[in-house]
């Protein structure tokens, strides 16, 4: 393991997905699920989020649109969070989801719409 991407990508993971979260995370992790927390923080976060060529707004938007096409719910509720946190608004979110019913499917366009309600309502928005 890279100590330094992971580290770094620790930092980036706690700003864009919380630090609450992202510590229970690490926290509740056993040695079946360390080796994954690793590889998420160091490689996701360390190396990807940290990249230059894109700002932290725009792989948010990507995101929610990858997770919605992928209709993971899960991840999509933490990064509809993490969008927020990097400064999209609802009605920019709700423009993503609104592109993916086009090109990814209603059924997940309606469930990405269902959770991020969710969301604004835990993050009183």
């Amino acid at each position: 393991m890279n100590n330094e991407l992971f580290d770094n990508g620790l930092k980036i993971r706690r700003e864009v997905l919380g630090a609450d979260y992202v510590d229970a995370s690490i926290r509740n992790a056993d040695e079946l699920t360390m080796p994954l927390q690793e590889l998420v923080t160091q490689y996701c976060w360390g190396e990807i989020w940290a990249r230059p060529g894109l700002d932290r707004r725009t792989r948010s938007f990507l995101n929610l649109a990858m997770i919605t096409a992928l209709n993971r719910p899960h991840e999509l509720k933490l990064h509809v969070r993490g969008a927020i946190n990097n400064g999209l608004t609802k009605e920019e979110i709700a423009e993503v989801f609104l592109q993916t019913a086009i090109y990814c499917g209603v059924p997940a366009a309606l469930d990405s719409f269902r959770v991020a309600k969710e969301v604004f309502k835990e993050m009183g928005i």
